[in-house]
């Protein structure tokens, strides 16, 4: 293993536990209303361990995020020396929370797909189907 595979590897570690750690403290500890039920999707750590992005999703939609990141960004400090004290690394990162939309673009995807799906299902019914001559079904037989 390189070096570089192992300091990936560490990173990523070290994501996956602050995500957890966080979510536990969030879920816990935290007793902003402004949050209320908040999923973190995913950490990004820095290449030097000073940042983190902490990417979120919510339950209460895309139009009452902003509240939502205040709470969260206002807690920041709090769940930092919270998490320093979870987790034994040289220095805790600093937490920029970020709201991830790709849970709501995959849901609005989906819809758009849906719609689709029975927007070509109604035009394929045999009742819009127009009706063949016998020519083209002598035509269809040939071999």
């Amino acid at each position: 293993m390189t070096a570089a595979n192992r300091s990936f590897s560490r990173r990523d570690r070290i994501s996956e536990q602050i995500r957890r750690e966080l979510a536990e403290l969030i879920r816990a500890e935290l007793k902003d209303p402004r949050v209320g039920m908040v999923s973190l999707t995913g950490v990004e750590i820095s290449a030097d361990y000073a940042h983190a992005k902490v990417f979120f999703s919510s339950l209460s939609g895309r139009e009452h995020i902003d509240p939502v990141l205040a709470g969260l960004q206002k807690a920041a400090g709090f769940l930092r020396r919270e998490l320093g004290k979870r987790i034994a690394i040289h220095s805790t990162p600093q937490l920029h929370f970020i709201f991830d939309e790709s849970l709501e673009r995959g849901a609005d995807l989906s819809r758009l797909i849906q719609q689709a799906v029975s927007i070509s299902g109604a035009e394929d019914s045999p009742e819009n189907a127009a009706p063949r001559s016998d020519a083209a079904e002598s035509e269809n037989e040939k071999p």
